[in-house]
């Protein structure tokens, strides 16, 4: 490469011999082997270091004194990985010296070689007793074709250990790339697709496959609308009214959403619906009244949990769909586990337990977070009833769990959404703002891919606020209810699809700007 500058690129940061022996390692990992040895030839720069191919010809020949020596001049190794490194060949050494029967200089080198390189005396243990355990091993059986596959291992696990430049990290071209394409999509803030990202340009989203507009609007409820929550599998849609209803909805092919069940039997008004982990049950809280059970399919009432002394604020499923919880604001009453029978089979109740205002369970079944008595988070977890307390210097109205278990918001009176994680190691939460909340309950949710982004409605300027996980100000601010707006819920598999439920009457289903707006 004579005349060739010594790094690329506008900036100069990229120092050319390293570029093209990561392109060189990529096309021999891809199967282009012979592009990567004509690669090699053409620019003077081999895949394998000098030392690494050195390494490989003395351990392959048994060159065992060679290989030592080799690894002792490098100089890149720290103490810890030299001593490894050493570990693993004075090993393989010893084995093929007992399997030779020379078991005087196994011993002689055990004795005096390994002390002599300071790998420590419990890497030295360590082999002593290997070698014990070798001993009482069938060694005679072991041949030629034995020992060079043990060898050719050897080199595997040293590959594994020894740091570049001696040995480039396995797929170094696709992890840069991809860690470029990472950094692209974190500062996107619109990134809400699974598609594989193209590699001719860089990436940004456009708002155009973003949930924008509303694209079709229900409006069966008679009376305020409370919640909304979309089904697991993103196929139904649940709502709850002030009317004493609530309602299933159908998610139909092409997104548009059709009437399924109307489910009365509250007296009063069903102010929180939950879907079991399988889709096929739906719980619905009165306010101020009983827990009812229903069969999604046929929009029957299969049970009704309490009487109506019984004052159930929120409710959660575990995973198995068998066991769910509910919490009541009536601080006698507490949290109660209960199965779909009725059977009550576990409950957290008495003086450190006041009312309960929400509650959910972790997707993975871990933790059980509660509300109590506005100011206070209660991370409890149910395996081993260790718990957490997270206080809030404001009243909490609601909180939403992530899908991936490790996170949780909570809407607060001051206008704020408090993003906190589940282990509890954050001292402080990350805070989103702009929407509107005073006296009313609003509730907020994860959505978007991967849980990026956050929805909140808002009490007084009827909208819809978005933020991107990352940022503390909406990206999106969608208008169009008339009214307060006190649910907002992503669809869990459609990305692009998002419902807002509202004291005007009706709920709102937002797509991308590039559909056409359906009026029901």
């Amino acid at each position: 490469m004579e005349n060739s500058p010594t790094t690329i690129g506008s900036k100069g940061l990229i120092k050319q011999h390293e570029f093209v022996r990561v392109i060189i390692q990529s096309l021999y990992s891809l199967g282009y082997r012979k592009s990567g040895s004509c690669l090699e030839s053409e620019s003077g720069v081999s895949y394998k270091s000098m030392n690494l191919e050195l390494l490989e010809s003395q351990i392959l020949e048994g060159d065992w004194d060679g290989c030592i020596n080799t690894l002792c001049a490098i100089q890149e190794l720290a103490d810890e990985t030299r001593a490894s490194v050493l570990f693993l060949v004075f090993k393989q050494c010893l084995l093929e010296y007992l399997i030779g029967g020379d078991d005087t200089l196994a011993l002689s080198v055990l004795r005096n070689q390994v002390p002599a390189l300071r790998m420590g005396k419990e890497n030295v243990h360590n082999l002593a007793y290997s070698i014990i355990c070798l001993k009482e091993m069938e060694l005679s059986k072991a041949d030629d074709n034995v020992i060079h596959g043990q060898r050719k291992n050897l080199l595997t696990e040293l590959g594994t250990l020894l740091p570049p430049p001696t040995v480039l990290p396995e797929r170094r071209l696709e992890h840069l790339v991809e860690t470029a394409i990472t950094a692209q999509i974190d500062s996107c803030d619109y990134h809400n697709s699974v598609e594989p990202i193209s590699l001719y340009e860089d990436h940004n989203c456009s708002r155009d496959q973003f949930p924008t507009e509303t694209i079709q609007t229900l409006t069966e409820h008679e009376n305020e609308v409370w919640f909304v929550q979309f089904s697991n599998n993103g196929e139904y849609l649940a709502s709850s009214s002030s009317d004493c209803t609530a309602i299933i909805w159908k998610v139909l092919e092409d997104g548009r959403l059709s009437f399924k069940h109307m489910l009365r039997s509250h007296l009063t008004p069903v102010s929180f619906v939950a879907w079991s982990p399988d889709d096929t049950k739906l719980l619905t809280c009165g306010n101020v009244e009983v827990l009812k059970l229903w069969d999604v399919e046929t929009g029957t009432c299969k049970h009704t949990f309490g009487d109506h002394g019984f004052v159930v604020s929120s409710c959660a499923w575990f995973p198995d769909s068998k066991r769910f919880v509910c919490g009541s604001s009536d601080p006698e009453k507490g949290i109660c586990m209960w199965d779909c029978d009725g059977n009550e089979i576990k409950a957290w109740r008495g003086t450190r337990m006041p009312k309960v205002l929400d509650l959910a369970v972790t997707p993975d079944g871990e933790n059980l977070i509660s509300v109590m008595s506005d100011l206070e988070i209660r991370i409890l977890n149910v395996r081993t009833n260790a718990e957490q307390v997270i206080p809030e210097e404001q009243p909490i109205t609601s909180l939403s769990v992530s899908a991936d278990s490790k996170f949780f918001i909570v809407n607060l009176n001051s206008q704020e959404i408090h993003l906190w994680d589940v282990a509890g190691k954050w001292k402080k939460p990350l805070k989103y703002i702009g929407h509107q909340q005073h006296k009313y309950v609003i509730r907020s949710c994860f959505g978007g891919l991967d849980s990026s982004f956050i929805a909140s409605g808002s009490e007084n300027s009827q909208q819809v606020y978005i933020w991107n996980r990352r940022n503390s100000r909406p990206i999106e601010v969608l208008s169009g209810h008339l009214m307060t707006v006190n649910c907002v819920c992503w669809n869990p598999k459609r990305h692009q699809m998002l419902a807002s439920a509202s004291d005007d009457h009706t709920i709102r289903i937002w797509g991308p700007s590039r559909s056409k707006n359906i009026q029901r």
